[in-house]
């Protein structure tokens, strides 16, 4: 793992987020980038006038201050830490960041129980993690030594989830962690029987040239599923993929996404289909 980019507002629960890519940065002898969103039109850069550009000027000299003195934590201490100060647009950018410094994970705060659309600032979150190329870790809590170990993947294990199955397995191997594979079954419309779910299963293993195993969960619904097959199992970290820009809420039908990071007691990966 070469680069972890860390969007910061200073709130704990970007600290928690920092606290969380440090210590795997330690681990893997990776990079820090911390990028501050600074809220300013680009009318104020590409304006004539004088005073606006002074004003710009200022906001951002401020921003990068309040940024050095965040960043002037214990345990940054043995971490090559790169501030970033851009303009508010970033957010649907960041993966321009993320191709340019070559980084492998994005890692965020979040409110948790305030819902997803109130991870890190607002909706600006699902933006990134609509845009992202590279896993984005969702950071709900203080995490005094960050693992992921027991990695549960969930998937639908059709052929349109591949890609980011793909990712998922790079992600885990970078992290020398276990990978547990699951489908949730669930009632209704959904249910398929297990000889269909073993012959969609066996097809997409094979394009994806793997031989892991998964396991068949049955619940009553699927982000349920996922959450009490992980706590069943001991997960340490759970992935889920999106579908890019449709939004995080289109992985399987409804808010499955949604729901997991906003439940899920562990952090929550996501990676783009």
């Amino acid at each position: 793992m070469n680069n972890i980019i860390v969007p910061i507002d200073f709130s704990k629960q970007s600290e928690f987020a920092l606290k969380a890519a440090a210590s795997l940065a330690k681990k893997h002898d990776s990079k820090i980038l911390t990028v501050h969103m600074l809220e300013l039109s680009d009318a104020i850069f590409s304006s004539t006038d004088n005073i606006q550009a002074q004003q710009a000027v200022f906001f951002l000299k401020a921003a990068e201050k309040k940024l050095t003195s965040f960043l002037n934590k214990e345990y940054l201490k043995d971490v090559s830490v790169t501030a970033i100060v851009k303009p508010y647009k970033v957010f649907d950018e960041l993966n321009k960041i993320a191709q340019e410094y070559t980084a492998d994970l994005v890692v965020m705060g979040s409110n948790g129980s305030d819902g997803f659309e109130e991870l890190f600032v607002g909706s600006n979150a699902e933006k990134v993690v609509r845009s992202s190329e590279v896993p984005v870790l969702v950071i709900k809590k203080d995490l005094e030594h960050f693992k992921a170990q027991h990695f549960v993947f969930a998937c639908d294990f059709e052929d349109e989830s591949l890609a980011a199955f793909q990712r998922a397995k790079v992600f885990a191997d970078m992290l020398s962690a276990t990978m547990d594979l699951v489908y949730v079954n669930t009632p209704g419309d959904k249910f398929r029987s297990t000889s269909d779910l073993q012959n969609r299963i066996h097809h997409f293993m094979q394009k994806a040239c793997s031989d892991l195993n998964v396991t068949i969960h049955n619940d009553y619904a699927i982000e349920k599923g996922i959450l009490n097959y992980s706590d069943m199992v001991g997960a340490d970290i759970i992935g889920i993929p999106t579908h890019g820009r449709k939004g995080i809420s289109h992985f399987f039908m409804g808010s499955i996404g949604e729901d997991l990071a906003n439940h899920a007691k562990i952090p929550v990966v996501t990676f783009k289909i």
